[in-house]
C-alpha cells in the first residue's frame, strides 16, 4: 500500500532534520517538487534550521564568472589594475539551485567538482521537471545524499515544519561521539547491491544519515531504526531493481545447536529473547520495498531500453543560434554574420590587457578593444516534438490495445503544453494503414477523433511503419522532432502490396524499419503480447530503437514507458 501525503510529509520532515544536523556530510538534497506552497513550506523550514546563515541562490544558466569569480569590470577600469571578484561556489554554506532540471552538462560538471572540493559547499537542487525527460544530471544526484519527491502532496497534508533549534544544536554536539556497529557498512552495502545501486557514494551517504538520525535521538551508537531511516532516505530512492531477499535469507540461516549445553529448558524459555545488534538484512530490504513505487518495473525497463537507443533525441532537437532560445554563456566570435555582441563579456575579456595596451600604444585615455576580445551571445533552442503512435489494430485483442493506446495518448496530451509535444496516431489493420490523428496538441480534438475506432483483420506492419515515416517527414519539415512508438503483439503477415504473404511482409517491415533508422527518428517498439513475440526484437534493432516487452500494459504505464524511453 502506497504512502499517504501526510506520511510522505512526515518523512520529508525527518529527512530535513537529518540533513540539518550535518549538511556538508550529506552533500545536499535533490528535491523534486513544482513551485507551490508545499515546496515553499519545506524551504522555509530549511532556512529556519540554518540559524543565521541564509542560503544563496544559483541559476542554471550562470556563467563561470559568477560561479568561480572573475574580473570586476568597473573596479578594473577605474583603478587600471585587474581586480577580481569571488564566485558563489568559492564560499561555504548552502546554495539553492531552482530549475535544476535545466542545468546543462557543463553546469552539472562544475557543481559536481565544487561539491568534491575542499569548501563545505552544500547544494539543494529544486527539480521542477514535468517528466523523465527533464531531470537533474546523474553527476549531481549521485552526490546529493537525500532524495525527496513532494509531488502530489496536498497543502492540507503539509503543515509548517517543526524545527527544534535546541535539539539540532544538541544533536550537532553529540554527532562526533556517535559510533557505528561493527558490520553496519557491510549491511548497507548489501542492501545497496540488492537494490541495484552501483554507486559507492550511496552507502557512505547512508551511513552519514544513520549517524545523524542517532544523534537526533540522543544515542551514541547507530541502531536498527537509524539504519532503516538511512535506507529509506538514501538507498531506496536510488533503486534500479526490486530487491530479492532469498539469497540473504539463506545466508543468515544457521543450523540449530542441539548440544546439551544449549538445549532449551523451562528457565531459558522464561528469559526474554536477546535483540540482535543489527537488524537482519530482510528488515532493511522490506523498508526499501515499502518506499518503491508500484510501477517501478515499467519505469526501469523503459529507462534501460532508452539508454540502448542510439537515435533517441529526447524532448526535441537542440540547436545553437544567435537570436532566440535559452541563453548560454557567451563565446569568442567576431562582429558580423548576424551575431549579437555581448558588450559586458567583451569588456571583461579586454579589461586585464588595458595597461599593457595603453603603454604599447601611448594612448592612456582610450579603451583598447582587440578582435580577440569580442564575445558574442549564443542561445539554445529546442524544437517541438511529435510522438507518432503506430498501433496494431488487428487481431482479437485489438480493441483492448487501441483502448490503452488512446488512454496513453490522452495522458501525454494532457501534459503536452509543458513539454511542447504533439501526438499523432497511425493504425494498421486489414490490408493497410491510415492516419487516425495527425500531429496535434488539442486534447478536445483528440478525444473526438478517437471516440470510435474499430479493429480486426491482418497485420500490415510495413504499411504502418511507412505511413509513420511519411508523417515523421512532414513533422520534421515543420521544424518538429519526430519519434515513433510502435505497439503490437504480433508478426507482420500483410506486405506493402496488400497481399497476405508472411515472408514478403517481414521483408517489407524490415525495409521500413531500416528507412526509419536512416532518417534518424527516435523510436520504441512495445510488445504488448502476453509473451515476447519472436521477431519484434530484431525489428526494433533494425529501427535502431529499444525493444520493450510490456504485457498487460495499461494507459498510464504505457504513457510512462513512452515518455521515459523517448526522453533521453
Amino acid at each position: 500500500m502506497s504512502e499517504t501525503g501526510e506520511e510522505r510529509w512526515i518523512r520529508a520532515n525527518l529527512a530535513l532534520a537529518c540533513f540539518l544536523v550535518d549538511p556538508s556530510a550529506l552533500g545536499g538534497i535533490w528535491l523534486r517538487a513544482r513551485v507551490g506552497p508545499v515546496r515553499e513550506r519545506f524551504l522555509h523550514g530549511l532556512t529556519a534550521g540554518l540559524d543565521d546563515s541564509k542560503p544563496r541562490r544559483l541559476h542554471p544558466a550562470m556563467g563561470d564568472d559568477a560561479l568561480f569569480g572573475g574580473v570586476d569590470l568597473t573596479a578594473t577600469l577605474t583603478q587600471g589594475a585587474v581586480i577580481r571578484t569571488k564566485g558563489i561556489l568559492e564560499h561555504s554554506g548552502v546554495v539553492i539551485l531552482p530549475m535544476a532540471e535545466r542545468a546543462q552538462a557543463g553546469m552539472v560538471a562544475r557543481l559536481s567538482g565544487a561539491l568534491d572540493g575542499d569548501s563545505d559547499l552544500v547544494l539543494v537542487a529544486l527539480d521542477e521537471g514535468a517528466g523523465e525527460d527533464e531531470r537533474l544530471g546523474h553527476g549531481l544526484t549521485d552526490r546529493l545524499g537525500i532524495h525527496l519527491d513532494l509531488e502530489g502532496i496536498a497543502i492540507g497534508d503539509a503543515p509548517d515544519l517543526e524545527i527544534d533549534l535546541p535539539a539540532l544544536k544538541d544533536a550537532r554536539a553529540l554527532l562526533p561521539k556517535v559510533t557505528l556497529p561493527e558490520n553496519a557498512i557491510a549491511e548497507l552495502a548489501r542492501v545497496a547491491m540488492q537494490l541495484g545501486v552501483i554507486s559507492l557514494r550511496a552507502p557512505l551517504l547512508a551511513l552519514n544519515v544513520a549517524r545523524a538520525s542517532a544523534a537526533l535521538s540522543g544515542e551514541t551508537e547507530v541502531g536498527q531504526m537509524d539504519l532503516q531511516t538511512a535506507v529509506e532516505l538514501v538507498l531506496a530512492p536510488r533503486a534500479t531493481q526490486f530487491p530479492s531477499a532469498t539469497e540473504e535469507k539463506q545466508d543468515q540461516e544457521t543450523p540449530p545447536d542441539t548440544s546439551p549445553e544449549t538445549a532449551p529448558n523451562e528457565e531459558a524459555k522464561d528469559q526474554p529473547e536477546q535483540e540482535p545488534d543489527l537488524p537482519p538484512i530482510e528488515i532493511l530490504l522490506e523498508a526499501a520495498k515499502a518506499m518503491l513505487p508500484p510501477d517501478l518495473l515499467a519505469r526501469l525497463s523503459a529507462a534501460r531500453a532508452a539508454r540502448s537507443a542510439k537515435s533517441s533525441s529526447g524532448s526535441g532537437s537542440k540547436k545553437k543560434g544567435n537570436h532566440r532560445g535559452r541563453p548560454l554563456p557567451s563565446r569568442a566570435g567576431k562582429i558580423g554574420d548576424g551575431a549579437r555582441v555581448d558588450l559586458v563579456a567583451t569588456l571583461r575579456a579586454a579589461a586585464p590587457w588595458q595597461k599593457i595596451r595603453r603603454d604599447a600604444s601611448g594612448q592612456h585615455h582610450r579603451l583598447h578593444i582587440h578582435a580577440s576580445d569580442i564575445r558574442v551571445r549564443q542561445y539554445q533552442e529546442t524544437s517541438e516534438r511529435a510522438i507518432i503512435f503506430v498501433v496494431d489494430a488487428s487481431g482479437s485483442s485489438a480493441m483492448a490495445r487501441m483502448a490503452e493506446a488512446k488512454g496513453a495518448i490522452e495522458i501525454l496530451l494532457a501534459e503536452a503544453y509543458s513539454r511542447r509535444d504533439h501526438v499523432a496516431l497511425v493504425a494498421f489493420r486489414g490490408m493497410g494503414a491510415e492516419v487516425l490523428l495527425p500531429p496535434t496538441r488539442s486534447l478536445v480534438q483528440t478525444k473526438r477523433r478517437l471516440s470510435a475506432l474499430a479493429g480486426g483483420g491482418g497485420t500490415p506492419l510495413a504499411a504502418g511503419l511507412k505511413l509513420a515515416m511519411e508523417l515523421g517527414d512532414l513533422a520534421r519539415s515543420k521544424g518538429m522532432t519526430p519519434s515513433v512508438a510502435v505497439l503490437t503483439d504480433g508478426r507482420a503477415n500483410v506486405c506493402l502490396a496488400g497481399e497476405a504473404n508472411r515472408l514478403a511482409a517481414a521483408e517489407d517491415a524490415t525495409a521500413m524499419a531500416r528507412a526509419i533508422r536512416i532518417k534518424a527518428f527516435s523510436g520504441l517498439v512495445i510488445d504488448t503480447g502476453a509473451r515476447p513475440t519472436k521477431g519484434l526484437g530484431e525489428l526494433a534493432a533494425e529501427m535502431g530503437s529499444p525493444y520493450l516487452p510490456l504485457p498487460r500494459a495499461d494507459a498510464r504505464s504505457l504513457s510512462a514507458a513512452v515518455e521515459t524511453a523517448l526522453s533521453v
